[in-house]
């Protein structure tokens, strides 16, 4: 026999201690998520700087981003930083995951070293890295000429070198965290399949390629998608490091919208204005979304055609 349905206010009083424990989570989340959503939403169509009336103005702001060579630099420069910092970050993790994965005391010591960064505030690291990397008293330069490497300091943050710069600090910074994800996906793959390939003669190269890789793919795809992500929104070191210079060398989406929201320095070329700096971010976030979504879509292609 079917129980009378209760209403909802009975239902709430029935499971009041879980929805108090969820409350401070619902108006953390109210505040700070679905409140700066709606303002964003509403000011993208003003022309707004923070001070004065808002005055309407349709769709200029968009328009204006299409025109935008700034924001346009910066999406160039992103992908460029993405790519770079995926494709130096991740097989670096694997390998050093493949290579500490045993449990024993001097892997758990160096996985710590290389895990300790990841812990480690961006703007602290950011701002040693830039001692590290001055031009003219940086550690970095003074290593290298002793070494015989440079015959002149080489300008680390400058137009040419500092996109490759910031990749590699994201490189030190990052590889631990995947690194962890790598070796719990290597130590989840049972040693009975590793032994099954070893009686049947495989060797060190087909044992890596035809069984470690293909277990792994679902914790890849993880991998992936979690740095994909990451590396779009990164800009705190950038921030601290080059303020996206110099000349809009280093300048990514969402460093350029919180540029036009809170311009850096006094000597930004960018101004404040919170209705266009609305438009960007939303532009900006769709296109994360966008290139998320592909990689989604190619990720589903993939698993179909390997099961």
């Amino acid at each position: 026999m079917n129980k009378p349905k209760q209403s909802l206010w009975k239902r709430v009083k029935a499971e009041k201690v879980s929805y108090l424990m969820l409350l401070p989570n619902v108006i953390l989340f109210t505040a700070f998520t679905v409140y700066p959503l709606l303002w964003v939403l509403r000011y993208m169509f003003f022309d707004y700087r923070g001070y004065g009336e808002p005055v309407f103005v349709g769709l200029e702001n968009f328009a204006r981003v299409t025109r935008d060579e700034v924001f346009w630099t910066a999406v160039k420069n992103t992908f460029v930083y993405v790519f770079g910092k995926l494709i130096l970050t991740i097989p670096f993790a694997f390998l050093l995951a493949f290579l500490l994965q045993k449990s024993t005391r001097l892997n758990a010591i160096a996985q710590s070293v290389v895990f300790t960064p990841t812990i480690m505030s961006q703007a602290v690291m950011a701002l040693i890295f830039y001692l590290l990397f001055n031009t003219y008293n940086g550690e970095i330069n003074r290593i290298l000429m002793r070494l015989g490497i440079i015959e002149q300091n080489v300008n680390w943050l400058g137009v040419d070198n500092a996109m490759f710069t910031v990749i590699m600090i994201a490189l030190w910074g990052g590889v631990g965290n995947y690194m962890v994800y790598f070796i719990a996906g290597l130590t989840g793959i049972s040693t009975d399949v590793y032994e099954s390939a070893k009686l049947d003669g495989a060797n060190g190269a087909q044992t890596l390629f035809k069984i470690t890789l293909p277990l792994l793919a679902p914790v890849m795809k993880m991998i992936l998608l979690l740095a994909l992500v990451n590396s779009f929104h990164d800009m705190q070191s950038i921030m601290v490091l080059t303020e996206g210079g110099p000349m809009n060398a280093t300048n990514v989406m969402f460093l350029y919208v919180y540029q036009l929201f809170f311009p850096i320095s006094a000597g930004s070329t960018v101004v404040q204005e919170f209705g266009y700096g609305a438009a960007v971010s939303l532009v900006a976030a769709c296109i994360v979304g966008v290139f998320t979504g592909i990689y989604l879509i190619l990720a589903r292609k993939l698993d179909s055609i390997t099961e």
